[in-house]
C-alpha cells in the first residue's frame, strides 16, 4: 500500500496510549483524544488495544498502526506477540500492525507474524530495539521499521530518542518510523533530519500523567536549589566519535537535549556548525557555553589523539570557532576530563577526590584533586587510554585494547556484528566468545583502575561510558579487583550522572565565569 505510507511520509503520528488503568484509559477518551490530535496537524495515530481502535476507527479514515499489549509466559515479547491480535486487530480496522522484531525468546516467530499481517492485508511494522533487527524484518518483506523498541530491552532506559538507530534503519531502504522519548517538537524534527520518515510521538501528548510529572520534577528540583544561586542555563556540547550531543543544562539537571550521528568524515568546522544548528532552538535561553570533545584541548586549540575515534589534520582553533557559532562564552575540555568534574561536582564523587574512567568509543578519564581537575602542562592529564602497552605486554595504546571500538573489532572477528551492543547480547546469550572478549576488557580496566589508585589514591573512582556502564561491566571490573589488599584496592562506583557526566561537567565549568582566553597558537 505505497499511498498509505505516502500519507504519513514528513509527518506526525500521534499514539493514543493512556496509561494503563488511569482515568483516560476507556474508549471513548481514547477516540476523543485521536480527533484532538488529527485537529492539531496528525497525519497519522498508533492505537494499542482492539476495543480502542474500534472505537477511533468509526470515527476517522486516517492511517492507523494498530497493536495489542499482553504479557505471555515465558517471553519479554508484549508487542502483537499472538497471531490471534493480529486478526482481531486487522478486523477492528488496523491499516498497519506493529508487533515487536527483536530476537528474543517469543510464542511466534517473527516470520510467523508477518505472514499473519500480510494475510490480513495489512501492512506490517517491526519495532526494532538494534539495526539487526531492521535488518531481519525488511528481510521477511516488512514496509515498515520503527525504532520503538530501543532502550526498552534491558538495562536503564535512556532519556534521550535514538537518533543513531533511525540512521541504521534508513540504510535497509525501509520505510522508517522514529519513536520512544521524542519528548519536544525539536527532537521530532532531528528525527526526520536523520533520516525518519515520520515520527510517533506519544507521553508528551497523550499522556497527562507523564507530562505533568515532568513539569513538577523540574519545579521541585529548582524550589530545592539555594535561592539566588541559579544561574541562567548553560549550553552543553558533547562531541565525540561516534555522536554529538547539545543539552540545556541547568546545575545537574539537562533540561533538554538533542542528539545526531557525528559524520566523521565532515571535519571541524561543520562539527561547529551543526552544533550550532542544533542549539538554534534554544537561542537566547543561554549565557555561557562549555564544549567537550575526544582528544586534546590546548590554548583554547583541540587536537586528534586517536586517529581512530576522530581524525583531522593539525590543530583546529576551537575555542574561537565555537564563541563565533554560538554567540556567548565558551569554556572547552576534554570529554572524559569534563565527566571528572560532573561526577566529583554533582555525582557519585560526592566531592571528594576523584579519579574518572570513561570505557566507551575510546579510553578516557580525569582527576580532580583537592577540588580542583587536574589538566596538566599540555592538557593531556586524565588521557589514560593513550598509555601503553597493555598489561599483557602487546605494545599497543590501551584502549586498543579494551574499548568499545576494540570490542566491536573483536564482534566482528567471531562473526558477530561490529558493534559492541552486538557483543554483550552475545554474551547475555551465553556465547562463551565474546563473554571472553567483554572479561578481557574488564580486567584490563581493572589493572588500570590499580595503578590509578596507587598513583593518586582516590577516594573513588568512577566508571562510566557506553561500555563502562553497560550490564554487568562494572561488576566484572570489581571481581577482578577483589584479591588486593585494601589500602591499594579502588573503590569502584558506577557514574552516577550516566552518559550525561560530561554534558553536566562542562556546564558547570562554564558557569564558573573563567572563560578561556585566546592565546597565539
Amino acid at each position: 500500500m505505497p499511498g498509505l505510507l505516502d500519507r504519513l511520509r514528513g509527518g506526525l503520528v500521534v499514539s493514543c496510549q493512556p496509561v494503563p488503568g488511569g482515568p483516560m484509559d476507556r474508549p471513548e477518551i481514547v477516540a476523543a483524544f485521536a480527533l484532538a490530535a488529527l485537529a492539531g496537524g496528525a497525519a497519522g495515530l498508533r492505537i494499542e488495544g482492539t476495543e480502542n481502535l474500534r472505537a477511533v476507527r468509526k470515527l476517522t479514515p486516517v492511517p492507523i498502526i494498530g497493536l495489542v499489549k499482553r504479557d505471555v509466559p515465558g517471553s519479554f515479547v508484549r508487542i502483537t506477540p499472538l497471531q490471534e491480535d493480529v486478526r482481531t486487530l486487522a478486523e477492528a480496522g488496523a491499516d498497519i500492525i506493529a508487533f515487536d522484531a527483536t530476537d528474543r525468546d517469543r510464542p511466534v516467530p517473527r516470520a510467523g507474524l508477518v505472514a499473519a499481517i500480510h494475510g490480513a492485508g495489512c501492512l506490517a511494522m517491526a519495532d526494532c530495539a538494534f539495526p539487526e533487527d531492521g535488518v531481519a524484518a525488511h528481510g521477511l518483506g516488512v514496509a515498515v521499521l520503527g525504532s520503538t523498541l530501543s532502550g526498552y530491552t534491558g538495562g536503564p532506559v535512556p532519556e534521550a530518542p535514538d537518533l543513531h538507530l533511525v540512521t541504521a534503519l534508513r540504510k535497509t531502504g525501509g520505510f522508517v518510523i522514529a519513536e520512544g522519548r521524542y519528548h519536544s517538537p525539536a527532537m521530532a524534527a532531528r528525527a526526520l533530519l536523520a533520516g525518519a520518515d515520520a515520527v510517533v510521538v506519544g507521553s508528551a501528548i497523550t499522556r497527562t500523567e507523564h507530562v505533568t510529572g515532568w513539569f513538577a520534577d523540574a519545579l521541585a528540583a529548582a524550589g530545592a536549589a539555594p535561592k539566588g544561586t541559579q544561574d541562567a542555563p548553560s549550553l552543553a556540547v558533547d562531541l565525540g566519535g561516534s555522536k554529538l550531543l547539545v543539552a540545556l543544562v541547568q546545575g545537574a539537571t539537562v533540561l533538554d537535549r538533542i542528539e545526531a550521528a557525528t559524520d566523521r568524515d565532515a571535519g571541524p568546522e561543520a562539527w561547529v556548525r551543526q552544533m550550532a544548528d542544533l542549539a538554534r532552538p534554544w537561542t537566547g535561553r543561554f549565557a555561557s557555553a562549555g564544549v567537550t570533545v575526544t582528544g586534546l584541548i590546548k590554548d583554547n586549540h583541540w587536537r586528534a589523539l586517536n586517529p581512530g575515534t576522530l581524525a583531522f589534520e593539525g590543530r583546529f582553533p576551537l575555542h574561537r570557532a565555537a564563541s563565533a557559532a554560538l554567540g556567548v562564552p565558551v569554556a572547552l575540555a576534554n570529554d572524559a576530563q569534563a565527566a571528572a568534574w560532573g561526577e566529583f561536582a554533582h555525582g557519585a564523587g560526592e566531592g571528594k577526590d576523584v579519579v574518572f574512567l570513561t570505557v566507551s568509543t575510546g579510553v578516557g578519564g580525569g582527576v580532580v584533586a583537592n577540588g580542583r581537575l587536574l589538566q596538566g602542562r599540555g592538557g593531556v592529564a586524565g588521557h589514560f587510554g593513550q598509555v601503553m602497552p597493555l598489561p599483557e605486554g602487546d605494545g599497543t595504546r590501551f584502549e586498543d585494547g579494551a574499548s568499545g571500538r576494540w570490542i566491536a573489532a573483536e564482534g566482528a572477528r567471531l562473526g558477530l556484528a561490529p558493534d559492541a551492543r552486538a557483543v554483550f547480547a552475545a554474551a547475555a546469550a551465553g556465547n562463551a566468545a565474546a563473554d571472553a572478549v567483554i572479561e578481557t576488557s574488564a580486567r584490563r580496566v581493572a589493572r588500570l583502575a590499580h595503578d590509578l589508585q596507587l598513583m593518586f589514591d582516590p577516594r573513588f573512582t568512577v566508571i562510566g561510558g557506553g561500555v563502562g556502564l553497560a550490564s554487568g561491566y562494572i561488576d566484572r571490573v570489581a571481581r577482578a579487583v577483589a584479591h588486593l589488599q585494601p589500602l591499594v584496592r579502588p573503590t569502584l562506583r558506577s557514574a552516577a550522572l550516566g552518559r550525561d557526566a560530561g554534558v553536566i561537567g562542562i556546564a558547570d565549568l562554564s558557569r564558573q565565569r573563567h572563560p578561556n582566553r585566546e592565546e597565539n597558537p
